[in-house]
Formats: C-alpha cells, sequence, structure tokens
C-alpha cells in the first residue's frame, strides 16, 4: 500500500512538473515545435535559484530570474530555428546540450544544497498544516495561477495568433501574423514556466543538481498525453487542467508501481515504469477510436 506520505509526495512532484507539461503543451500541441529544451531549462531553472538562494537573494526574485534564464534559453532555440533555418529538432537539441555546461557553470560544482535556507515556502510552515501538506497546497495555487494565466493568454489576440501559427503557419501569415515572433514569444514562455518548475524542484527538495533535467521532456509528455486521453479536445481549459491532472496522476502511478512489493520493481527501473506508462496512454485513445468503429 502507497503510505500518506509517499502518496502527497507524489502529489507534490506531480504539481511541480505540471509546470513542465503547460510549458510542454505550449511548444508541442499549440506552436507544433518539437522542443527539448526543457531537459535543460528545468535544471537551469533549478541551479540559477539555488546559486541566487545560497547567495541570500529573496527566494521569489530568484525564481523570478530562473524563469527569465529559462525563457532565455527557449529564446535561443527559436533563434537557430528562425534566423538560421535550423530544424527545430535540432535546434533545441543543440540549446540542450550547451545548456548542460551552462548549468554547471552557474553551480560551479555538480549539485547545490539549500538545507537550511530559506525558500518561498518557508513563511507557510509557521501556519500549523503539517509540513507533508504545506507544499503541495504552495505549489498548487501557483500552478493554478499559472493556468488561468496560460488560459487567458491563449484566449488573447495574441494567444489566437500563436494558435494560428502552430495550425496553419502559411495561413497564419496570409492573415498577417509574424510567426517568427510567434515562435520566439512561444518557445521564450514554454520554457520560463518549465523553469519555474525547476526552482520550485529546487525549494521543494533541498537541492539542485546538473542531471535532474534527465528526461523532463518525457515526463512532460507523458502528462500531456495522460490528460488528452482523460479530457480529450475539449477547448484550452480542459487541456491545461488535463495537463496538471496527467502530470499527478502520472507521479501517483510512478510511485505506486515503485512500492508495489508484487512487481518487484527498483527504483532503477524508473525508466521502464516511464515508457510503459507512456505507451499505454498512446495506445488508449486509439483502442477507444477502434471500438467506437467497430
Amino acid at each position: 500500500m502507497l503510505s500518506q506520505i509517499a502518496f502527497w509526495g507524489a502529489v507534490e512532484l506531480g504539481l511541480v512538473f505540471a509546470f513542465v507539461a503547460v510549458g510542454v503543451f505550449l511548444a508541442f500541441r499549440v506552436l507544433d515545435f518539437p522542443d527539448l529544451t526543457v531537459d535543460g531549462s528545468f535544471p537551469l531553472g533549478a541551479a540559477v535559484t539555488a546559486v541566487l538562494i545560497t547567495s541570500g537573494v529573496n527566494a521569489w526574485l530568484a525564481a523570478a530570474v530562473a524563469m527569465l534564464a529559462g525563457g532565455g534559453a527557449g529564446l535561443v532555440t527559436a533563434f537557430l530555428n528562425v534566423r538560421f533555418r535550423i530544424l527545430n529538432l535540432l535546434a533545441s537539441i543543440l540549446t540542450m546540450i550547451a545548456l548542460f555546461s551552462v548549468n554547471l557553470r552557474v553551480m560551479g560544482k555538480p549539485n547545490v544544497a539549500l538545507i537550511n535556507a530559506d525558500t518561498m515556502l518557508s513563511p507557510f510552515f509557521g501556519l500549523g498544516l503539517r509540513e507533508v501538506y504545506v507544499r503541495p497546497l504552495f505549489v498548487g495555487v501557483l500552478v493554478i495561477l499559472a493556468v488561468v494565466f496560460v488560459w487567458r493568454f491563449l484566449e488573447s489576440d495574441a494567444g489566437l495568433a500563436m494558435r494560428a501559427t502552430g495550425a496553419n503557419p502559411r495561413m497564419a501569415r496570409a492573415q498577417g501574423v509574424d510567426t517568427r515572433w510567434q515562435i520566439y514569444l512561444g518557445l521564450a514562455l514554454s520554457n520560463a514556466l518549465v523553469a519555474l518548475g525547476g526552482a520550485l524542484f529546487a525549494q521543494t527538495n533541498g537541492f539542485a543538481d546538473v542531471t535532474s533535467g534527465v528526461g523532463t521532456i518525457v515526463v512532460g509528455l507523458a502528462a500531456v498525453i495522460i490528460g488528452e486521453t482523460l479530457f480529450g479536445a475539449r477547448g484550452i481549459l480542459l487541456a491545461l487542467i488535463g495537463c496538471v491532472v496527467g502530470s499527478i496522476l502520472y507521479r501517483v502511478a510512478i510511485q505506486v508501481a515503485l512500492s508495489t512489493d508484487v512487481l518487484g520493481l527498483k527504483a532503477s527501473d524508473l525508466n521502464l515504469v516511464t515508457a510503459v506508462l507512456v505507451a499505454v496512454a498512446l495506445v488508449l485513445p486509439r483502442l477507444r477510436r477502434g471500438g467506437a468503429t467497430s
């Protein structure tokens, strides 16, 4: 059985990676841009936040700077793609590879500890709630704010132009939309959200590590796919809520799989469990459509 602490820990981690899921949704589903930069911008957000906090900078300001750094990483990928016509996937891979060295340079070492440091959560620990509840509640509120912001943005004129760019760039350009600007804006916003997730990951877990971004894109895609499987294509708001729900369910499913003695799984089997869950999420919609047409 999954213990209460393990369950809320999985929910907390799912909420942290919900920022990644929303960022991946913006790049993959809205812009139709396969962006692997997130594997580098996630640890970049954690690295910048950890270094600034240990240097005495306010945790909220550190998270804001981390978002700017993540947005800058997204702009680099967009610049390579738009200015030099490098294939979008290759451009993001180049940025991701470069960010590994950048993150090491930022931290000066492979990891930075935040134990006993004041974080964004510190003021909320003295309110009488157990720590196991404080962290998911705090991150959950931030996730709600992020979802509302992205939803309102995508429903605005600028957001509609971005959606048009992803759906049909030729038609968008014919309607006077500067698709190049939309790619810059979309990737910057996407990676800023991912970096915020990295900043929260560092503060909730008490450390930043240069390898924490490995597989981030898979986690984000898994959340998006699970959300689409559950909610379908029923509008932007439901799609964003699906990203959040998918991220939480993904983490809870991982925790259950690794905690169940019957399956005999170990922590080293995490990638195997991830692959199976993503495969199941991809196959389910096809099975549903097959059952509906038969």
